[in-house]
């Protein structure tokens, strides 16, 4: 009886196996994971050459497992099980208290961080204009105490005062700015990006700095966009048990027009892009996403111009220094490798603001693209 359950177990087992590969075989190719948030491998191209030296073998084996039938489902069923045995993390996201979800933050390379505050130093000499320079924290650090116990994580504040020390440029505290509003919902609990409330005191710290009348809250009521946000760390955790976050705006792009450069042609954008909220990263209904090259124009022609390089947090901040600026250009050189000081003589530019979350800023090998 026994050998013959056995022979079941088996049998069953070996069709489960047989369908799942027999499934990816016969169903199409997947190109966009909305669940992961990300393009999908797809059948690599077959050489004798690659076949040999094992470069078809390795996309192969990635290709096979993103292609897998289920695979969403396979996903969802891991994030359970590490939540159900009782562990703090799936794929470098803890599982934080107040149904927080928060990416770990590694020690930086010393190395990389103060090589690209040299960068940012050498623009200043060479831009001749005012430049400033901000780190945003993660959530990680503000949110320290919504951290698991004993969740190792980077002590960011110590690692943005030293790049501040090294920097000979006007630096902007984000760090306190955000730690002071520390019980309000500056960041996503499901995204690593901050909220757009978190964004306001970004730009009132910016403001501030540079002589502008400040920003108060009071003065601006929120629209919600979405209420069904599953950020990147929902994605990375597959965290399906965590609520959605909810999307707001605060400020009307009446009187706003965008130019957008995706591929260096100019193409009619928004400060706000309805159709991303029908997508799975909503966070795109800022701008529309990541862009080489956004130039935001305000009806006050006689404000100066500023240039903004930048990562994603900057999308959801802009609209809070519009009123200030009859142009902000917005420059990732993650994507934009033009020569900046001869944009800042060709456009005109007035004043400079190099302006990263800490986590792609200890990363970044672009920054030498800003000479």
């Amino acid at each position: 009886m026994k050998r013959w359950n056995s022979m079941v177990i088996t049998i069953l087992f070996l069709l489960f196996l047989f369908g799942i590969a027999a499934s990816g075989l016969l169903l199409p190719d997947r190109k966009f994971s909305q669940l992961e948030n990300r393009y999908l491998k797809l059948q690599p191209d077959w050489s004798l050459h690659r076949m040999m030296n094992g470069l078809w073998m390795d996309e192969m084996e990635d290709y096979l497992s993103d292609q897998i039938a289920g695979r969403d489902l396979w996903i969802c069923l891991q994030g359970w099980s590490e939540r159900l045995s009782g562990k703090k993390e799936n794929n470098g996201v803890y599982f934080g208290k107040k149904d927080t979800l928060i990416s770990r933050v590694e020690e930086p390379n010393e190395r990389l961080l103060f090589q690209n505050v040299d960068y940012v130093n050498s623009l200043a000499e060479q831009a001749g204009v005012p430049v400033s320079f901000g780190l945003i924290p993660t959530k990680a650090a503000i949110w320290a105490d919504r951290l698991p116990d004993d969740a190792p994580t980077a002590d960011e504040y110590v690692w943005i005062q030293k790049a501040y020390g090294k920097s000979n440029v006007q630096n902007l505290d984000f760090y306190q700015a955000l730690y002071s509003h520390g019980e309000e919902p500056v960041f996503y609990r499901t995204d690593h990006h901050w909220t757009s409330l978190g964004a306001l005191y970004g730009a009132d710290t910016i403001r501030k700095a540079w002589g502008l009348p400040g920003i108060r809250p009071e003065d601006y009521r929120p629209v919600q966009v979405s209420d069904s946000f599953c950020g990147s760390d929902w994605s990375s955790a597959a965290a399906v048990w965590t609520a959605p976050d909810s999307v707001e705006r605060y400020v009307s792009d009446e009187g706003i027009s965008v130019t957008v450069y995706p591929k260096g042609e100019a193409v009619e954008g928004s400060l706000y892009e309805e159709e991303s909220l029908q997508k799975k990263n909503q966070y795109e209904y800022f701008l529309g996403g990541n862009q080489p090259l956004a130039v935001i124009c305000s009806s006050h022609t006689d404000k100066p111009k500023l240039l903004l390089l930048r990562d994603s947090f900057s999308d959801c901040m802009v609209p809070f220094l519009a009123d200030a600026f009859s142009e902000i250009h917005l420059f990732d050189l993650r994507y934009n490798h033009t020569n900046v000081t001869d944009y800042i003589r060709d456009r005109q530019i007035d004043r400079v603001a190099v302006i990263y979350g800490f986590q792609t800023f200890v990363t970044d090998t672009n920054m030498s693209h800003v000479n």
